[in-house]
């Protein structure tokens, strides 16, 4: 039996726009792919908050899960997340208690501390740079204004009050997997795009968990990037459009998704490439057989409750066909 089999998948949307694509059709085909998703039994379709990055639509994050999920009937659509230090977390309890009571059952809020953006658009979002050094508190007000009714307190999330939507904490460092095992809370590495400290915040998270009200034993949430293709050789072509993505976000370009080159040796020096590999430390790249093989290794390395994937290709209808791909190696 595959490791992979009890083992959910789950993805995360950027809503990359293609060089010469709009916003709209971008958002449109973000329907489109959560749809197909749900038709093929992935588990969860969350969305990113990024702002003021030119190539990426994701900024809107509970407006876009309101879409998502109005067009949708199952998945369970979040947050990957809501950069809380940008949001009053009173304001971030009624738009998600909103969704969760329009949704039931069917929504997530995951939790990030880091600002989604530069320093100059994080002032431009009004963000105190010490809001950071408060995010454990302000994890706790969320708790608060999305549990029960407590008393008399002057201040309550309505809609939000008792909607007990659950609450992740996201992070790339360990500071997120420490803060989870403390609160009981369930936990996601952010392997997408920085797995460095991959290994050693799962430990932590584990070796420090402790038992809450929403989770009796740890859960782990892995974010892999994906390229799944036919054949190997395929995918390592497409895989290229993704590359020269984060080539341009390591040199300040705009973020357009571009079409898959012959080779990457023309675009980047030595030093640029040694960087998107690390970056892409944790791609899983391939046709079936290879994918297979990767996950296998990464789930019993790693002990991970979940996989969760980006899979920026440049094609709409090989992003569709690479979700097929993927869940064909449960089997």
């Amino acid at each position: 039996m595959s490791l992979l089999r009890d083992i959910p998948f789950s993805l995360l949307e950027l809503a990359p726009i293609r060089q010469g694509q709009s916003v709209g059709d971008t958002l449109r085909h973000s329907l489109d792919y959560a749809r197909q998703a749900e038709c093929l039994g992935f588990n969860r379709f969350w969305l990113a908050e990024h702002h003021n990055m030119e190539g990426i639509a994701s900024a809107a994050t509970s407006v876009l899960i309101g879409y998502i999920a109005g067009g949708t009937e199952r998945i369970r659509v979040g947050s990957g997340g809501i950069m809380l230090p940008n949001h009053p977390p009173l304001v971030v309890a009624e738009q998600f208690g909103t969704l969760e009571s329009l949704y039931p059952g069917r929504i997530d809020l995951g939790l990030g501390r880091a600002p989604g953006s530069d320093p100059v658009t994080s002032r431009a979002l009004n963000r105190d740079p010490m809001r950071a050094e408060q995010f454990p508190q302000e994890v706790a007000e969320l708790q608060r204004l999305l549990g029960p009714k407590q008393g008399a307190e002057q201040v309550r999330a309505i809609p939000g009050e008792g909607t007990h939507v659950p609450i992740w904490l996201l992070g790339s460092s360990l500071f997120a997997a420490q803060l989870a095992a403390q609160r009981g809370l369930p936990y996601a590495f952010a392997g997408h795009f920085a797995p460095r400290f991959v290994y050693d915040a799962i430990r932590l998270y584990r070796s420090q968990f402790q038992p809450s009200a929403v989770l009796d034993k740890p859960y782990v949430m892995l974010g892999l990037p994906l390229v799944a293709a036919d054949t190997d050789e395929e995918a390592a072509f497409i895989g290229t459009s993704s590359q020269q993505r984060i080539l341009a976000l390591m040199r300040g370009q705009p973020l357009w998704l571009k079409p898959p080159v012959e080779s990457m040796d023309r675009l980047w020096s030595e030093p640029e490439k040694a960087s998107v590999n690390a970056f892409l430390g944790l791609q899983v790249l391939g046709g079936p057989a290879t994918i297979k093989a990767r996950l296998e290794a990464i789930v019993e390395e790693l002990e991970v409750d979940e996989l969760m994937f980006t899979n920026d290709l440049f094609d709409p209808a090989q992003r569709l066909k690479a979700l097929s791909i993927l869940m064909s190696v449960k089997e």
